[in-house]
């Protein structure tokens, strides 16, 4: 069976604590779109209003609907084929923290387009909708309703927007800290799993922190009088 065959290939990467090159290329893509959206988004809204505008915001809703259907997609191959067992599942807070920040992150992910995707469909049906700027996506069907519930689910839409903005800017940086803190602290296998030829990049960090980390002073050694008397 082709799910067998894949899982039995994907548990050959996990068998050694490395995610498959599935699950790899998930994470980096997700990773790069979302940086993307993070400044577009930052930038779409201080354009002024006009045609720049309006295609400005056409293109952070394709790429939101891509983010949307990655993450979905991704959800499913974590269920098909479990990540690997790493040194972040000891037993312990940390452990707990990073499933907690796993598990943020993947509604946060979820949030962000269904929230767009409602404010689009509620008050601007004519803007045309695709998938990666690709793929025509249909609109919610919210075009029957009253104008002002319309305006009522565009307001609450927009609010989980901008709460799911905010708690991605938290989440980010909580993520690389505590993958960093594996790698250059702990020096565990947790970020390998997910970066592969990661070995000229851990040298390089040890060296930064080596610099960077304060050196306790070592005491002075006694001079040849210095003993009691």
């Amino acid at each position: 069976m082709i799910v067998e065959s894949v899982r039995r290939w994907a548990r050959g990467h996990t068998r050694e604590r490395r995610y498959s090159p599935v699950g790899v290329t998930f994470h980096w893509t997700v990773a790069a779109l979302i940086l993307f959206q993070l400044w577009w988004g930052w930038r779409t809204g201080r354009l002024p209003v006009g045609a720049d505008k309006l295609q400005a915001y056409e293109i952070h809703a394709h790429v939101g609907l891509l983010i949307f259907v990655l993450t979905l997609l991704r959800m499913g191959w974590r269920l098909m084929v479990p990540g690997p067992i790493n040194d972040a599942d000891k037993p312990g807070w940390q452990s707990t923290a990073a499933h907690a920040t796993h598990y943020a992150l993947y509604a946060v992910l979820l949030a962000l387009p269904i929230s767009g995707w409602a404010m689009i469909s509620a008050t601007a049906p004519d803007l045309e909708l695709k998938l990666g700027g690709l793929v025509a996506w249909p609109h919610l069907p919210l075009q029957d309703l009253a104008p002002e519930t319309r305006w009522r689910i565009e307001t609450w839409a927009e609010v989980v927007h901008a709460a799911a903005v905010a708690a991605l800017v938290v989440i980010i940086p909580l993520h690389v800290g505590a993958a960093l803190k594996h790698e250059v602290v702990d020096q565990d296998d947790v970020l390998r799993g997910m970066l592969p030829g990661l070995r000229p990049l851990r040298r390089l960090l040890r060296r930064v922190w080596s610099a960077a980390a304060p050196h306790s002073a070592t005491p002075p050694r006694p001079g040849p009088g210095s003993g009691g008397g």
